[in-house]
């Protein structure tokens, strides 16, 4: 939460594109006072805090340097002289930090007395979290081919800048399709068959996909990646918990 307060905070302050300013940015759009804005990211950066160190002390001094490297990555997102959402780094940092690391201290967390640092183990944990990675990266494509022509105003060199819209959409689309890799993974002893029940969500999922190819208007299509992101991470958590009960 702090990471897209802190997205808006900074876009908002450093926009030379007024209109977006005023009426794209929700802190001008919905007149939300910035002071409460930046009141609201200190309490949830220190309660974040607070609860990371109670973590460290429980699990580990693993969980600080995964803690550590989240957080820089989640300031340098929005801050810093060239914030990694103005680059065409985005996709890649917020899908690898929030799809992969976050899944990744979970499971150590959960893990910690038996967890072993190797290749095998990380790399079942990023097959894992896989999906999440291609969707969460996804919602930063979406943001950004319904920015495009402000973001070029504010002169963001995005991955659109460099691909255009029409490859923007084009990976969009084969992010959402090999999300669906996780099929495999009952094969590779990493998920129970009941993983394959959250394949009924692809219709829901293809729906939003060609919202977005029609129409890219952020008040309007950018939703639909949100959507997608819900509905197929929720599916598969549902289908894997009814698969460790049942269909093993």
């Amino acid at each position: 939460m702090v990471v897209d307060m802190l997205d808006n905070y900074s876009d908002y302050y450093h926009a030379d594109n007024k209109e977006y300013q005023q009426k794209t940015n929700i802190i001008g759009r919905e007149n939300i006072s910035p002071k409460l804005v930046l009141t609201l990211m200190i309490v949830f950066t220190v309660i974040s805090t607070i609860l990371g160190l109670w973590l460290v002390v429980k699990a580990g001094l693993a969980v600080l340097w995964m803690g550590i490297f989240c957080f820089a990555v989640g300031y340098l997102y929005s801050s810093g002289p060239v914030p990694i959402s103005n680059l065409p780094l985005g996709e890649l940092f917020s899908g690898f930090t929030m799809g992969f690391m976050i899944t990744l201290i979970s499971v150590y967390i959960n893990t910690y007395q038996v967890f072993t640092w190797n290749f095998p183990t990380l790399f079942s944990v990023f097959l894992v979290a896989l999906s999440d990675e291609l969707w969460i990266s996804n919602l930063m494509l979406a943001n950004n081919l319904c920015d495009a022509e402000e973001d070029e105003s504010n002169h963001r060199k995005t991955i659109i800048h460099f691909i255009g819209i029409k490859g923007g959409l084009i990976a969009f689309t084969a992010k959402n399709i090999l999300a669906y890799y996780y099929y495999f993974l009952p094969f590779l002893g990493l998920a129970p068959r009941g993983i394959w029940l959250s394949l009924l969500a692809i219709p829901f999922v293809y729906k939003q996909n060609k919202l977005l190819i029609h129409k890219q208007v952020k008040t309007e299509t950018f939703i639909t990646a949100v959507k997608t992101l819900l509905v197929g991470s929720a599916s598969q958590l549902v289908a894997y918990f009814i698969g460790i009960l049942f269909l093993k």
